[in-house]
Protein backbone atom coordinates (compact mmCIF):
# COMPACT_ATOMS: atom_id res chain seq x y z
CA UNK A 1 0.00 0.00 0.00
CA UNK A 2 1.24 3.40 -0.95
CA UNK A 3 2.25 5.74 1.92
CA UNK A 4 -0.17 8.64 1.45
CA UNK A 5 2.36 11.13 2.58
CA UNK A 6 4.71 9.99 -0.59
CA UNK A 7 3.89 11.71 -3.76
CA UNK A 8 2.45 9.70 -6.96
CA UNK A 9 6.19 8.90 -9.16
CA UNK A 10 6.29 10.74 -12.32
CA UNK A 11 9.25 10.56 -14.90
CA UNK A 12 10.74 14.01 -13.51
CA UNK A 13 10.11 13.03 -10.02
CA UNK A 14 11.02 9.03 -9.64
CA UNK A 15 10.59 7.17 -6.64
CA UNK A 16 13.96 7.99 -4.29
CA UNK A 17 15.56 4.91 -2.29
CA UNK A 18 18.04 5.14 -0.02
CA UNK A 19 19.73 7.69 2.60
CA UNK A 20 19.16 11.41 3.48
CA UNK A 21 20.87 11.90 6.51
CA UNK A 22 21.21 9.64 9.34
CA UNK A 23 22.06 12.39 12.46
CA UNK A 24 22.14 16.24 12.66
CA UNK A 25 25.45 17.54 11.07
CA UNK A 26 28.29 18.50 13.18
CA UNK A 27 27.84 22.46 13.92
CA UNK A 28 31.01 23.27 11.32
CA UNK A 29 29.65 20.88 8.61
CA UNK A 30 26.23 22.74 9.16
CA UNK A 31 27.81 26.26 9.38
CA UNK A 32 29.33 25.84 5.87
CA UNK A 33 26.20 24.34 4.74
CA UNK A 34 24.32 27.22 5.96
CA UNK A 35 26.83 29.43 4.84
CA UNK A 36 27.72 27.96 1.23
CA UNK A 37 24.74 26.25 -0.43
CA UNK A 38 22.71 29.45 -1.33
CA UNK A 39 25.64 30.80 -3.23
CA UNK A 40 26.12 27.25 -4.93
CA UNK A 41 23.11 25.21 -4.01
CA UNK A 42 21.18 24.23 -7.49
CA UNK A 43 17.21 23.71 -7.16
CA UNK A 44 14.98 21.20 -8.96
CA UNK A 45 13.47 23.97 -11.60
CA UNK A 46 10.16 24.48 -12.74
CA UNK A 47 10.69 24.26 -16.43
CA UNK A 48 12.60 22.48 -19.24
CA UNK A 49 15.73 22.77 -21.63
CA UNK A 50 18.18 24.16 -18.48
CA UNK A 51 21.73 24.82 -19.64
CA UNK A 52 23.97 23.75 -16.88
CA UNK A 53 26.42 26.57 -17.67
CA UNK A 54 23.37 29.26 -16.45
CA UNK A 55 24.45 27.74 -13.00
CA UNK A 56 28.18 29.40 -13.20
CA UNK A 57 29.98 32.49 -13.25
CA UNK A 58 31.17 32.69 -16.94
CA UNK A 59 30.88 29.96 -19.16
CA UNK A 60 33.24 27.20 -18.18
CA UNK A 61 35.31 24.89 -20.95
CA UNK A 62 33.08 22.02 -20.19
CA UNK A 63 30.59 21.11 -17.98
CA UNK A 64 30.98 17.72 -15.67
CA UNK A 65 28.34 15.81 -13.91
CA UNK A 66 28.81 13.90 -10.77
CA UNK A 67 25.92 11.84 -9.81
CA UNK A 68 26.07 10.87 -6.00
CA UNK A 69 29.20 12.40 -4.71
CA UNK A 70 29.90 10.77 -1.41
CA UNK A 71 32.20 12.20 0.57
CA UNK A 72 33.30 14.59 -2.07
CA UNK A 73 36.70 13.87 -2.49
CA UNK A 74 36.62 12.94 -6.11
CA UNK A 75 34.91 15.94 -7.16
CA UNK A 76 36.48 18.26 -5.24
CA UNK A 77 39.82 16.97 -6.50
CA UNK A 78 38.88 17.24 -10.29
CA UNK A 79 37.32 20.30 -9.55
CA UNK A 80 40.83 21.72 -8.17
CA UNK A 81 42.62 20.06 -10.86
CA UNK A 82 40.46 21.72 -13.54
CA UNK A 83 39.84 24.90 -12.81
CA UNK A 84 38.00 25.77 -15.49
CA UNK A 85 35.65 23.03 -15.67
CA UNK A 86 32.34 23.25 -14.00
CA UNK A 87 30.79 20.36 -12.25
CA UNK A 88 27.45 19.60 -10.90
CA UNK A 89 27.71 17.25 -7.67
CA UNK A 90 24.41 15.35 -6.86
CA UNK A 91 24.07 13.75 -3.15
CA UNK A 92 21.11 13.45 -1.35
CA UNK A 93 23.21 11.97 1.90
CA UNK A 94 23.60 15.14 3.80
CA UNK A 95 26.80 14.25 5.75
CA UNK A 96 28.13 13.72 2.06
CA UNK A 97 27.12 17.31 1.45
CA UNK A 98 28.63 18.82 4.68
CA UNK A 99 32.16 16.95 4.03
CA UNK A 100 31.62 18.28 0.31
CA UNK A 101 31.46 21.81 1.77
CA UNK A 102 34.63 21.41 3.46
CA UNK A 103 36.54 20.40 1.49
CA UNK A 104 35.43 23.07 -1.16
CA UNK A 105 35.90 25.49 1.78
CA UNK A 106 39.78 24.31 2.86
CA UNK A 107 40.48 24.86 -1.28
CA UNK A 108 38.67 27.89 -2.00
CA UNK A 109 36.69 25.98 -5.12
CA UNK A 110 34.03 28.33 -6.92
CA UNK A 111 33.46 26.17 -9.92
CA UNK A 112 31.28 23.71 -8.17
CA UNK A 113 27.27 23.59 -7.76
CA UNK A 114 25.32 21.60 -5.45
CA UNK A 115 22.05 19.71 -5.87
CA UNK A 116 21.41 18.30 -1.98
CA UNK A 117 19.14 15.85 -3.63
CA UNK A 118 18.61 12.82 -6.20
CA UNK A 119 20.25 13.73 -9.56
CA UNK A 120 17.24 12.36 -11.73
CA UNK A 121 14.42 15.49 -11.24
CA UNK A 122 17.60 18.01 -12.45
CA UNK A 123 18.58 15.89 -15.05
CA UNK A 124 15.56 15.62 -16.26
CA UNK A 125 14.85 19.74 -16.87
CA UNK A 126 18.51 19.40 -18.97
CA UNK A 127 18.84 20.90 -22.33
CA UNK A 128 20.11 17.67 -24.22
CA UNK A 129 23.85 17.47 -25.26
CA UNK A 130 24.75 19.51 -22.41
CA UNK A 131 27.22 17.29 -20.10
CA UNK A 132 30.82 16.90 -21.58
CA UNK A 133 31.29 13.76 -18.79
CA UNK A 134 29.45 12.05 -15.68
CA UNK A 135 30.78 9.94 -13.11
CA UNK A 136 29.33 7.44 -11.10
CA UNK A 137 31.36 5.94 -8.61
CA UNK A 138 30.64 3.46 -5.87
CA UNK A 139 27.12 3.81 -6.07
CA UNK A 140 24.97 1.52 -4.12
CA UNK A 141 24.97 -1.68 -5.51
CA UNK A 142 21.78 -2.61 -3.82
CA UNK A 143 22.78 -6.41 -3.82
CA UNK A 144 19.76 -8.23 -3.31
CA UNK A 145 17.74 -9.20 -6.14
CA UNK A 146 14.68 -8.04 -5.10
CA UNK A 147 16.52 -4.32 -4.88
CA UNK A 148 17.96 -4.79 -8.26
CA UNK A 149 15.59 -2.42 -10.12
CA UNK A 150 16.69 0.76 -7.50
CA UNK A 151 20.08 0.27 -8.82
CA UNK A 152 21.01 3.61 -10.82
CA UNK A 153 22.08 2.06 -13.75
CA UNK A 154 19.27 0.59 -15.91
CA UNK A 155 17.29 1.60 -19.36
CA UNK A 156 15.65 4.63 -17.62
CA UNK A 157 18.68 6.33 -16.28
CA UNK A 158 20.72 5.00 -19.26
CA UNK A 159 18.22 6.84 -21.70
CA UNK A 160 18.46 9.76 -19.90
CA UNK A 161 22.46 10.10 -20.03
CA UNK A 162 22.68 9.44 -23.49
CA UNK A 163 20.31 12.66 -23.93
CA UNK A 164 22.18 14.98 -21.62
CA UNK A 165 25.40 14.12 -22.53
CA UNK A 166 27.24 15.15 -25.68
CA UNK A 167 28.65 12.69 -28.92
CA UNK A 168 31.62 11.62 -27.21
CA UNK A 169 31.11 12.46 -23.67
CA UNK A 170 33.22 9.78 -21.13
CA UNK A 171 30.46 8.27 -18.82
CA UNK A 172 32.73 6.62 -15.60
CA UNK A 173 31.81 3.46 -12.92
CA UNK A 174 33.36 2.62 -10.31
CA UNK A 175 32.34 -0.11 -8.13
CA UNK A 176 33.92 -2.77 -5.80
CA UNK A 177 30.82 -4.92 -6.33
CA UNK A 178 31.62 -7.27 -8.98
CA UNK A 179 27.87 -7.65 -9.27
CA UNK A 180 27.46 -4.15 -10.02
CA UNK A 181 30.22 -4.38 -12.63
CA UNK A 182 28.59 -7.32 -14.14
CA UNK A 183 25.26 -5.69 -14.03
CA UNK A 184 26.81 -2.48 -15.39
CA UNK A 185 28.70 -4.10 -18.56
CA UNK A 186 25.25 -6.03 -19.32
CA UNK A 187 23.10 -2.92 -19.42
CA UNK A 188 25.88 -0.69 -21.08
CA UNK A 189 26.23 -3.29 -24.02
CA UNK A 190 22.50 -3.85 -24.73
CA UNK A 191 22.42 0.51 -25.11
CA UNK A 192 22.75 1.72 -28.59
CA UNK A 193 24.22 4.96 -27.54
CA UNK A 194 27.37 3.95 -25.64
CA UNK A 195 30.61 1.88 -25.98
CA UNK A 196 32.86 0.54 -23.69
CA UNK A 197 36.42 1.91 -23.90
CA UNK A 198 38.27 -0.97 -22.64
CA UNK A 199 40.87 -2.98 -25.22
CA UNK A 200 42.99 -4.76 -22.12
CA UNK A 201 41.88 -5.92 -18.86
CA UNK A 202 44.30 -3.04 -17.45
CA UNK A 203 41.97 -0.67 -18.89
CA UNK A 204 39.31 -1.78 -16.03
CA UNK A 205 41.49 -2.96 -13.34
CA UNK A 206 43.49 -0.11 -13.14
CA UNK A 207 42.36 4.09 -12.51
CA UNK A 208 42.09 6.41 -15.26
CA UNK A 209 45.71 8.69 -15.19
CA UNK A 210 43.32 11.60 -13.55
CA UNK A 211 41.80 9.75 -10.98
CA UNK A 212 40.94 10.67 -7.87
CA UNK A 213 40.36 8.06 -4.44
CA UNK A 214 37.05 8.66 -2.67
CA UNK A 215 36.60 7.38 1.35
CA UNK A 216 34.69 4.34 -0.37
CA UNK A 217 37.17 3.18 -2.76
CA UNK A 218 40.16 3.67 -0.10
CA UNK A 219 38.06 1.79 2.56
CA UNK A 220 37.42 -1.04 -0.12
CA UNK A 221 40.65 -1.45 -1.00
CA UNK A 222 41.61 -1.63 2.58
CA UNK A 223 39.80 -4.64 2.87
CA UNK A 224 41.70 -6.45 0.74
CA UNK A 225 38.17 -5.83 -2.29
CA UNK A 226 39.01 -5.38 -5.91
CA UNK A 227 37.67 -2.25 -7.92
CA UNK A 228 36.91 -2.02 -11.21
CA UNK A 229 37.06 1.09 -13.57
CA UNK A 230 34.73 1.71 -16.52
CA UNK A 231 35.36 4.11 -19.03
CA UNK A 232 32.40 4.36 -21.84
CA UNK A 233 31.99 6.58 -24.44
CA UNK A 234 28.75 8.62 -26.02
CA UNK A 235 28.43 7.51 -29.61
CA UNK A 236 27.66 10.18 -32.33
CA UNK A 237 23.99 11.22 -32.82
CA UNK A 238 22.58 9.49 -36.26
CA UNK A 239 22.16 12.79 -38.44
Amino acid sequence: MRNKDRPIPTPDRPNFYGRRGSRPLKDSRKALVDAMMPSIGISYPDVEGVDPNSYFDGKPDQVWLEIGFGGGEHLAGQAEANPNIGIIGAEPFMDGVGSLMRHLNERNLTNVRVVADDSRPLLYKMVDACFDRAFLLFPDPWPKKRHSERRFIGPKNLALLARILKDGAEFRVASDDMQYISWTLQHMHNHPDFEWLAERPDDWRLQPADWVKTRYEQKALGQGKKCNYLRFRRKPRQA
